[in-house]
């Protein structure tokens, strides 16, 4: 199978082709420009550079979130309308499980810990736990503070590995962690097929991944969303 998966959840825009679990082309960009500019042209570059045509995609895989909203919706928006002009299924996976499966070739006993910088001094995270190659989530994605994540960690007495855009201020809360790799620190869309693959091949109900059903998840209200809220409780005083 051919997955075509993107990610924009972040700063750094990734898009990648794989042949099952297998990467063959992949780009990773940090650039001032917006994710909407250069995301359609650089997934143009990986068909021709995989000699493949956008009808030759089986499934597509979005990074749904959590991250920025911009770029949430940005790539679930793109990825929603390939998907309904090619009638392919379309895979919406998590933001932080994705980061979670950049690090699953490190190999031993350890804990995966993704980090993205949610501003206002939170956290989007989530936990896992890698014994060999089996993954285990241990909580949900969820908003925490770079204290209380530490509190949380500091009962493990196996490796701590950070992944994703927080790990500066993961790091400065829990210095003990491990070194992760650079190259798996931040968003990868290699890691979101293959995660995007297994979801849809453990499936029994495969009509669920359609355009229609996929949504952005947040985690938290916008800023427009808090300062309505806010003002209408000021109103209701």
């Amino acid at each position: 199978m051919y997955i075509l998966a993107a990610d924009t959840t972040a700063k750094t825009a990734t898009a990648a082709i794989n042949r099952d679990k297998e990467c063959i082309a992949l780009v990773q960009k940090t650039e001032a420009v917006t994710h909407s500019e250069i995301l359609l042209p650089e997934i143009d570059k990986l068909l021709k550079q995989s000699n493949l045509k956008i009808s030759d995609i089986d499934i597509f895989a979005i990074s749904s979130g959590p991250g920025s909203f911009t770029g949430v919706r940005i790539g679930v928006s793109l990825i929603k309308g390939l998907s309904f002009m090619s009638n392919k299924p379309v895979v919406g996976v998590s933001s932080l499980e994705a980061l979670a499966e950049n690090g699953k070739n490190i190999g031993g006993h350890f804990i995966a810990c993704p980090v993205m910088d949610a501003r206002r001094n939170q956290l989007y995270n989530a936990v896992f736990e890698y014994d060999g190659q089996t993954r285990k989530r241990l909580c949900e994605d969820r908003l925490i503070t770079s204290d209380a994540l530490s509190a949380e960690l500091d009962r493990f007495d196996i490796p701590i590995y950070f992944f994703g855009d927080g790990i500066s201020i993961a790091l400065k809360a829990y210095p003990k962690a491990e070194k992760t790799p650079d190259e798996l620190i931040y968003q990868n869309a290699g890691s979101v097929a293959s995660l995007a693959l297994d979801i849809y091949t453990k499936a029994e109900d495969k009509s669920q991944f359609t355009d229609t059903l996929l949504c952005p998840v947040y985690l938290r209200d916008s800023q427009a969303e808090r300062e309505y809220k806010q003002k209408q409780g000021e109103n209701a005083q």
